[in-house]
């Protein structure tokens, strides 16, 4: 029978529906049900897209054995920790405090009242050398609750205040990094890259894609030839990597290895939104057409594999394709979508073709991945030379081939950051690379979240999540706030209209009325949000802050950038001051870890960043201010934020009493809405905001 999972907007969640584990959803009547029996909460979290959950499901969770064991002894509980991140950041918290290391699927339990007392990530079915099986440990924490109830309460309460201990404490005096700071921050990473492959640290890599952003407005803002170059190295390996889906576009989580040959398979929204606005950004300032057809094949990739029926944006592709065996029965297996032998290779394209696609893609005889099977990686240019219109012929070959392969799952839940995120690189690209299908589509996605998950909802509370345009319980978190308001604002200087901008004015006034910390920074949840369960987990009353920018912008240093724009759209001085306030912690990251602030250190030089705003006034549908509108949103200016209106607009207030020079269309270069003489022209438009016009 269905367990209670049935019912649940989030598809990682239906997985588990049919488990003979009876789990429940994270809420009330849980830790009410734990009250009753007087049992411990086991907690599992993990995601729909992650390869190891779905291993530890099959091994343990399928198993009627190990399920009697757990529902016997504990109330289960099944969290998806993109539907839940709040859930998920505290309960890694104690994870990583308690293990040393994190990840998923991650197992905790936690007392009726929802102290953590004993943690973990995955367990397997039998012992190994260095790891305990999973009835091992349901063995001996349940009968550690049972013997020794104040032991386990002692230590409940010990884990609790320690987390409960954890906020951000900005010394007094402390600010946002200023100009030396920043050039301080370069020289680690710099330290810190891998010169022979590209990207920072060694395997697992990860795509830095907002410490790539950081490095692109640093060389913008000062002309740094060390920081474009250090960009530069790590965007190319990453594109002609493994990592990267040379067939049909997109980026996969991470690499396995150092040199970006294996990626682990899941494709993830939020990635892929923050990759395309870096190679978009690159191209902007470099004009390499490398970087240009990465950011538009991303582009490309979110519309035909993420979005949904509604215009929004799914969360993830599976890291497994599911294949039927030999016996009937479907079977994962990692990576079977994408990978390539030499023989498959011959016999799509034939023998010619076929060889040399071996030679250029680096599919070898013995294979790169397992099975004697290959990735696929770029060996030479292909965007110039002799090879670009081979490979522009070959390459459909390869991709309808693949596509009447098994295909991995896709995780539709829609999460309002990450379309933000989308949003905000569509939107963009839409105008810079002159694609109004892009444009339109960061419309649709815009129009359904707000609709959705905003407007539509009973309280005009955003929600954090959707699926098939229904929306679901759990409250917007801050990097809700702050990445939508982002991908809102961002819309707004693509297209000129003012809805954009009210809703995420309305988005950056939640973020100051609820979740504003004393002394700057930020709560990751709303005070009237937080959970019961979860104030328990850090001793009662702490909401948890994380200022580190992680797979994503930390909410942190989404809603400072958010309200830094808002802030200079508008001129009022509390969003800026917010902002600012909020970047003290920046400064302390770009000291000791750069790599874990990216997001925060592009904020930060966008803080910097001279001019400051454009606003381009004239008539809609009037070819010259289009000129000046497309020149201004070409600008290099870190944090240049843009506006366009009609004479006589009065929202943003960048606009007002702004008009027309000698009935043409003007732009208005401004810093602090202290503005220069407005031109007309587009070339010294492009001299004021370091916009190239070739």
């Amino acid at each position: 029978m269905p367990n209670r999972l049935a019912g649940s907007t989030s598809p990682y969640l239906l997985q588990h529906a049919d488990n003979p584990v009876d789990w429940w959803e994270w809420g009330p009547e849980a830790f009410a049900e734990a009250r009753r029996r007087d049992v411990p909460l086991l907690v599992s979290t993990g995601y729909a897209a992650c390869h190891w959950c779905h291993v530890m499901a099959h091994e343990s969770f399928e198993d009627p054995a190990t399920a009697e064991q757990m529902n016997r002894d504990f109330v289960c509980v099944k969290v998806d920790r993109e539907e839940r991140p709040d859930v998920d950041a505290v309960h890694m918290e104690a994870t990583t405090a308690l293990t040393g290391q994190g990840g998923w699927p991650m197992t905790t339990f936690c007392t009726p009242e929802g102290r953590i007392f004993y943690a973990g990530t995955y367990f397997p079915p039998t012992p190994h050398p260095q790891r305990p099986s999973f009835p091992q440990v349901l063995t001996a924490v349940a009968q550690a609750w049972r013997e020794r109830r104040e032991e386990v309460e002692r230590s409940g309460a010990g884990i609790a205040g320690a987390l409960g201990e954890r906020g951000v404490q900005l010394p007094a005096g402390a600010a946002a990094p200023g100009a030396e700071r920043l050039v301080h921050a370069v020289r680690v990473l710099a330290a810190e890259e891998d010169r022979e492959h590209g990207g920072f640290g060694g395997a697992p890599k990860f795509p830095p894609s907002m410490v790539l952003e950081f490095l692109l407005r640093h060389a913008a803002r000062t002309g740094s030839v060390g920081a474009i170059q250090l960009a530069q190295r790590t965007l190319r390996a990453m594109a002609a990597g493994g990592i990267h889906d040379q067939v049909a576009g997109g980026f996969a989580r991470y690499a396995v290895d150092a040199a970006w040959v294996v990626p682990h398979f899941e494709k993830m929204l939020y990635d892929n939104a923050l990759l395309a606005r870096a190679y978009l950004h690159a191209w902007r300032l470099t004009r390499a057409p490398l970087f240009r057809r990465v950011a538009g094949s991303t582009c490309d990739w979110l519309l035909a594999e993420l979005r949904t029926p509604q215009g929004a944006f799914a969360s993830s592709l599976d890291a497994d394709t599911p294949v039927p065996g030999p016996d009937g029965a479907v079977h994962a297996h990692e990576g079977a979508t994408y990978v390539w032998t030499p023989d498959q290779l011959v016999d799509v394209l034939g023998p010619d073709d076929g060889a040399w696609a071996a030679e250029l893609l680096r599919v070898t005889a013995g294979g790169t991945f397992e099975h004697g099977t290959s990735t696929l990686q770029l060996g030479r240019d292909v965007d110039s030379g002799p090879d670009a219109g081979r490979w522009a012929r070959v390459r459909p070959l390869l991709a309808a081939a693949r596509a009447r392969r098994p295909q991995p799952t896709r995780d539709d839940k829609v999460v309002a950051a990450w379309n933000g995120l989308a949003i905000a690189a569509l939107a963009e690209a839409g105008v810079l690379l002159a694609r109004p299908d892009l444009l339109d589509t960061a419309r649709t996605a815009a129009a359904h979240v707000v609709q959705v998950h905003l407007e539509g909802t009973a309280d005009g509370w955003l929600r954090r999540a959707s699926r098939d345009g229904v929306v679901g319980e759990p409250a917007g978190v801050l990097e809700d706030h702050g990445d939508l308001a982002e991908g809102l604002l961002a819309l707004h200087a693509a297209t000129g209209e003012r809805r954009w901008f009210d809703v995420a004015r309305r988005l950056c006034d939640a973020v100051l009325e609820h979740f504003a910390a004393p002394g700057g920074g930020f709560y990751d949840v709303a005070a009237h949000r937080a959970d019961p369960g979860l104030l328990a987990a850090r001793g009662g009353g702490s909401r948890p802050q994380d200022p580190t920018d992680g797979a994503t912008p930390s909410g942190w240093s989404a809603a400072a950038g958010a309200l830094l724009t808002l802030g200079r759209l508008t001129g009022e001085a509390r969003y800026g001051e917010a902002a600012e306030a909020a970047l003290a912690v920046v400064d302390a990251l770009a000291e000791r870890a750069p790599r874990f602030a990216g997001w925060g250190l592009a904020v930060a030089e966008a803080l910097l960043g001279v001019p400051a705003e454009v606003a381009v006034v004239g008539a809609a549908g009037d070819p010259a201010a289009d000129a000046l509108h497309a020149v201004a949103l070409a600008g290099t200016a870190p944090g240049l934020v843009v506006t366009r209106g009609e004479p006589g607009g009065a929202e943003p207030a960048l606009l007002r009493d702004r008009g027309l020079v000698g009935g043409a269309a003007a732009a208005y270069v401004c810093r602090g809405f202290v503005c220069e003489a407005p031109v007309t022209q587009p070339a010294a438009l492009a001299a004021a905001v370091g916009a190239r016009l070739d």
